[in-house]
């Protein structure tokens, strides 16, 4: 019998549920048997990619943002009993989940309640710091305290100096078992021919993910290169829409995406840390437009931006010029890294 592995993604844009499959392609490579626990839009894109594993539906946080980034951090602090009591769910359902079926092994993917004492479990998080503002030691602080409850913390980066998170994902002292087990990404770099000239992601909480929809189409109205539209709407079926330049995809699997991505000179999206990861395998020129009120996202972007590698702007001030910026930026680059997966899953 394969030892069975819960792998739980938290369900808040696409990007927790897409890091994670490498590393439930990795499980299988192997001979495990991964099981794939979430919810909503992140469970809908792993059972597409993954249509032969069992599959389990988990309590929903059920995160949204506000049309104001200000009032983004109040509302939070609003929504905080709705998280606790998710959390409480999430705990009683992996209990009966471990109950009835033999499990070697858990995942969790930034789910802060996947995880039980009867097994190793494992919290994987490039947030070793939460940025909020001026309660960032508050949030880090007790970010830390739940991590704390996990027998071991994997971080998708690379230790030293030159790394992806920056400060997100390096303390100078962390009282947790941490391995730092490099960038993840679904995607190989393909060098393909450049058919396209510009690729739009776009994913994340409503209604921001709609604002910057509709704010990028309006502005590529006056755009004449080829472009693929991505919204990041995971449905029953995809859907393909072609208006003048622009074919709008409501989602794509990833081997379509890794393809397109490597068939465009240029990706507009936001600058959530697993798109940073997934450019930088692609090697990729990029323009980042961090979601409003996100501090995590705001700060990958400054940062990359700092380091003449990604241009970025404020949703409300980008305009389609914005992208002349590009040419003045190195683009993002690979690691040259490769991980012992044998050796990290000895853990099970």
């Amino acid at each position: 019998m394969k030892k069975r592995i819960l792998v739980a993604p938290l369900n808040w844009g696409l990007g927790h549920a897409t890091r994670c499959i490498p590393i439930i392609n990795a499980l299988i490579a192997e001979n495990f048997a991964p099981i794939i626990a979430s919810d909503g839009a992140a469970l809908t894109l792993l059972r597409k990619e993954f249509p032969n594993l069992t599959t389990i539906e988990l309590p929903s946080y059920n995160i949204t943002y506000t049309k104001n980034r200000k009032l983004f951090k109040l509302k939070l602090l609003k929504d905080s009993p709705k998280f606790l009591k998710a959390i409480k769910a999430e705990k009683k359902a992996i209990a009966s989940i471990l109950e009835h079926t033999d499990i070697s092994g858990i995942i969790s993917d930034n789910r802060l309640g996947v995880r039980n004492k009867k097994v190793p479990s494992v919290f994987m998080t490039h947030q070793l710091n939460v940025l909020s503002g001026n309660t960032t030691w508050l949030s880090t602080k007790i970010h830390q305290k739940i991590i704390k409850k996990f027998d071991t913390c994997w971080v998708p980066d690379i230790e030293g100096e030159i790394n992806l998170s920056g400060k997100l994902g390096h303390l100078k002292k962390f009282d947790v078992p941490t391995s730092y087990i490099g960038p993840l990404s679904r995607f190989t770099n393909t060098r393909s021919e450049i058919k396209n000239d510009l690729i739009v992601l776009i994913s994340g909480p409503e209604p921001q993910r709609t604002f910057l929809e509709e704010k990028l189409l309006s502005e590529l109205k006056s755009y004449s290169g080829k472009v693929v539209f991505v919204k990041g709407i995971m449905e029953k079926k995809q859907t393909i829409q072609v208006i003048g330049n622009i074919t709008i995809y409501n989602f794509m699997t990833s081997k379509l995406l890794e393809k397109t991505i490597n068939e465009s000179a240029l990706v507009v999206s936001r600058s959530g840390y697993t798109t940073v990861m997934d450019l930088a395998k692609l090697n990729k020129k990029a323009f980042f437009i961090p979601t409003p009120g996100q501090f995590e996202q705001e700060y990958l972007a400054k940062r990359l931006t700092e380091m003449s590698l990604v241009p970025s702007c404020k949703q409300n001030v980008f305009n389609i010029k914005r992208l002349d910026e590009v040419k003045t930026y190195e683009g993002l680059k690979a690691f040259d890294f490769k991980f012992d997966y044998t050796n990290l899953f000895s853990l099970f």
